[in-house]
C-alpha cells in the first residue's frame, strides 16, 4: 500500500509539473517584439516587425555565443495593461532578453519602468516620444528610429521657416501626441512662429470632422495632425474632405509610407515630414527592402526597418560582450558604432538615443511616382547630432552620473 501511495504521488507530481510554463533556460536567447496587430498601428509595425527581426536573426546566423535565437511577438491592442501583463510574462516565464519596437508611446514609457527593475533590454522603433531618453532615461532602454523633439524640430523649423508662420494642432489624447505638442511649439517658436490653437482627438477615431473644422475655423496657415497610423491616414482623407489643403497647409507629425500608400498620392501630395528612414534613400536599403518585400508583400515603413536594425546590433553586441548578461551587452549597444543597411554609420549616446540621420520628406505628385511605392521624395537629411535633442539640455540622469 505504501508503495502504491508512492507510485501514485509521483505520477500527480509529474503531471503538475508538466502543467506547469517551462521557462526558457540559459540555452537561448529569446527576442520578443510587442506591437500593434490588429488596430491603428497595424500595417506599419505589425507582422511587418516580425518578419523584420527574423531576417536580422537569419542575417547574424540564427545563434549567438553558441546558443539559438528564438523570436516570440505578441498584439498589446494599444491596451496599456496587455502590454503589461505581456511583458512581466516574458520577462519572468519566458526570459526574454530583448523587447522591441512598441508603438505608442504611453504603452513605451509604462515597459521603460517594468524592464529598468526587472530584467531584459528594450529599444523603440516604433513608439517616440522624447521622454523615453529624456527624463524617463533607463541604462537598458534604447530609442532606435525618432523620437518626438527630432521629428518636430526637422520637421516644425522647415515649414515654419518656409512660410507657415501660425499654427493648430489636432494632437491623439495619449502620450505621443502630448510630447509632440511641446517638441513641435519649441521648434515653431524658436523659428519665429506661433501656435493658435490646439485640440486633443481620440485614439484610433473614424470622426475627424469637429476638430478638422475646428481647425479649419482658426484660419491657422497650418493644421498639424499630431497622430499615426491609420489615424493619420483617416484625418488626411477627411482634412481633403473639409478643402482644408486647398486654403491651409496639412503638417503630420508621422506619415509612414505605408500612409501615403493607403491615401493615395492623390489626397497626399505635397504633405512634408519627417521620418528617421525610408526604403528608397539608398543602394543598400534599396536591396534590403526588396528582401523584405518577397516576405511581407510590402515595402517596410521605418518602424519596420529600424526593428531589423536593432534587433541585428543587439546580437552583435551580445557576441561583442561575450555573455547575454544585459549590463554587459547595454554597454556594448552604447560603443559599437550602428552600421547595416539602414545605418551606415551610427552611434548610441548614454541617454539610449541612437543617432543617425532624420529625413525630411515630401510626398511625390501622381506623375512624379514610377511605381506602387516609390511615394517620397528626400528633400533632405539632418544628421543626428543636430536632429535630436542636444545631450547638454537633456534631463536624462544617466548623463551626469557616467560624466
Amino acid at each position: 500500500m505504501k508503495r502504491r501511495l508512492q507510485a501514485v504521488s509521483i505520477a500527480i507530481a509529474a503531471i503538475a509539473m508538466s502543467a506547469m510554463p517551462v521557462e526558457a533556460g540559459p540555452d537561448q536567447i529569446t527576442i520578443g517584439v510587442l506591437n500593434d496587430q490588429s488596430g491603428p498601428y497595424a500595417d506599419t509595425t505589425g507582422k511587418g516587425s516580425v518578419i523584420a527581426a527574423q531576417m536580422a536573426i537569419d542575417d547574424f546566423g540564427g545563434t549567438v555565443l553558441g546558443k539559438p535565437v528564438k523570436l516570440l511577438s505578441s498584439d498589446h491592442q494599444n491596451k496599456v495593461d496587455i502590454a503589461t501583463a505581456t511583458t512581466r510574462k516574458w520577462l519572468d516565464v519566458d526570459k526574454v532578453d530583448l523587447i522591441v519596437d512598441v508603438p505608442n508611446s504611453g504603452i513605451l514609457l509604462a515597459l521603460q519602468e517594468i524592464v529598468r527593475n526587472k530584467s531584459g533590454i528594450l529599444i523603440a522603433a516604433g513608439g517616440g516620444t522624447s521622454r523615453f531618453t529624456a527624463e524617463a532615461c533607463s541604462p537598458y532602454g534604447f530609442m532606435w528610429v525618432y523620437d518626438s523633439y527630432a521629428l518636430a524640430n526637422s520637421m516644425g523649423q522647415a515649414v515654419t521657416q518656409s512660410g507657415g508662420k501660425s499654427w493648430f494642432f489636432l494632437p491623439v489624447d495619449y502620450a505621443w501626441g502630448e510630447q509632440l505638442s511641446v517638441d513641435l511649439t519649441a521648434a515653431i517658436t524658436a523659428s519665429g512662429g506661433k501656435v493658435v490653437g490646439s485640440v486633443k482627438t481620440p485614439l484610433n477615431t473614424s470622426d475627424f470632422s469637429s476638430f478638422l473644422l475646428q481647425a479649419q475655423a482658426s484660419k491657422a496657415d497650418v493644421v498639424a495632425l499630431l497622430n499615426a497610423g491609420q489615424d493619420t491616414i483617416t484625418s488626411v482623407k477627411q482634412a481633403n474632405e473639409f478643402g482644408i489643403p486647398q486654403t491651409q497647409r496639412l503638417a503630420t507629425g508621422l506619415f509612414y509610407l505605408t500612409d501615403a500608400h493607403a491615401v493615395g498620392l492623390q489626397l497626399a501630395q505635397g504633405l512634408i515630414v519627417s521620418d528617421g528612414y525610408y526604403w528608397d534613400r539608398t543602394p543598400e536599403t534599396r536591396a534590403w527592402a526588396e528582401q523584405f518585400k518577397k516576405r511581407h508583400n510590402k515595402m517596410p515603413s521605418s518602424p519596420q526597418m529600424g526593428v531589423y536594425s536593432a534587433v541585428l546590433h543587439y546580437l552583435k553586441s551580445v557576441a561583442a560582450a561575450g555573455t547575454d548578461d544585459r549590463n554587459a551587452v547595454a554597454d556594448k549597444i552604447r560603443e559599437l558604432p550602428v552600421r547595416d543597411p539602414m545605418v551606415p554609420d551610427g552611434r548610441v549616446r548614454v541617454d539610449g538615443t541612437m543617432l543617425h540621420d532624420i529625413l525630411l520628406l515630401q510626398v511625390k505628385k501622381p506623375s512624379e511616382s514610377k511605381g506602387e511605392w516609390d511615394l517620397f521624395n528626400v528633400l533632405s537629411a539632418t544628421p543626428g547630432e543636430i536632429a535630436f535633442r542636444p545631450i547638454d539640455r537633456s534631463p536624462c540622469p544617466l548623463i551626469s552620473k557616467r560624466g
